[in-house]
């Protein structure tokens, strides 16, 4: 059950009541923000609450049982909050969001925590932004543990892979050369490597305004000024020239490749004897007779 603070009882007991609503929002890196609805910042709960942010809350409809119900934030971008530069990196992806109903005249001691939810799908347009809040319900609906199937559910390099990737030939690190476009970007550092050989890794931007961020690389090729990187799908943001970045070699989750490529096949996590999906059928045939009798003595 919600505790509600005793001045803050006392306050909502009154005849006329000076609340507001305020978000604490902590992203995945560990960034921690806070806004609020008020027409200037407050402080509790060790958090600056930002009231320049733009931040306003949608209609939101609590449900029984199991349902995931949902809400909405909007907001501008403003350089001291939200950009949309961290919006496109998905910085905010799955950020938790904490949702406080506060006395502005005593914030310190008269705020209760609401609810906490988790952002979903943001969507960007005008110099806006509307985020979408989600029940942690919501993970029911999502696959958990392993599935069974033919090919490794490992990450290359993670601790169930077990593959080091500190080996040479297996990550290196360059720099941005050329841009040729938001999906392709020339690289140094990479020339002694045939082409292909970084198809399904991974690009990570150690500088710039990408900086973090890590994408999948569909492809390798020498060119003349270096190595032609392209990219599964186009940055949000282009990258720049001198930008530093660190290149890891993919795996395409094949037992033959953990087992020649890497030299790992103990540890792979995938059921590469399974039968596939013709197996089950492929004893049928128009003259056989299948009254439940064994077809093999």
């Amino acid at each position: 059950m919600r505790q509600i603070p005793d001045a803050l009882d006392t306050h909502l007991s009154g005849d006329a009541t000076t609340l507001c609503r305020s978000w604490r929002v902590t992203r995945r890196d560990g960034v921690v923000l806070g806004f609020t609805e008020h027409d200037r910042d407050l402080t509790f709960a060790g958090t600056v609450f930002l009231a320049a942010s733009g931040f306003a809350g949608t209609e939101a409809r609590a449900v029984n049982g199991l349902a995931a119900p949902g809400a909405e934030v909007t907001g501008g971008f403003s350089s001291a909050a939200i950009s949309e530069a961290d919006l496109s990196a998905g910085r905010y992806d799955g950020a938790r969001v904490e949702l406080f109903t506060v006395n502005w005249q005593a914030p310190e001691d008269q705020h209760l925590l609401m609810k906490v939810q988790e952002i979903g799908e943001v969507s960007r347009a005008g110099g806006a932004f509307a985020a979408e809040l989600r029940s942690f319900a919501h993970r029911l609906s999502q696959e958990q543990g392993r599935i069974y199937g033919r090919r490794c559910d490992a990450s290359l390099g993670d601790g169930r892979c077990g593959v080091d990737l500190s080996i040479a030939g297996r990550q290196a690190t360059g720099m941005v050369t050329a841009v040729e476009g938001r999906d392709r970007v020339l690289v140094s550092g990479l020339g002694g490597f045939e082409d292909g050989h970084f198809r399904l890794g991974t690009l990570r931007f150690d500088a710039g305004v990408n900086a973090g961020l890590t994408v999948e690389i569909d492809g390798n090729a020498a060119v003349e000024d270096g190595t032609r990187l392209t990219l599964w799908l186009p940055l949000e943001s282009a990258a720049a020239v001198g930008d530093a970045v660190t290149v890891t070699v993919g795996c395409d989750k094949g037992f033959s490749t953990c087992r020649d490529r890497f030299g790992n096949a103990l540890n792979f996590r995938g059921f590469p004897h399974m039968p596939g999906s013709d197996f089950a059928y492929s004893y049928v045939k128009g003259e056989s007779t299948h009254d439940g009798t064994a077809l093999f003595e």
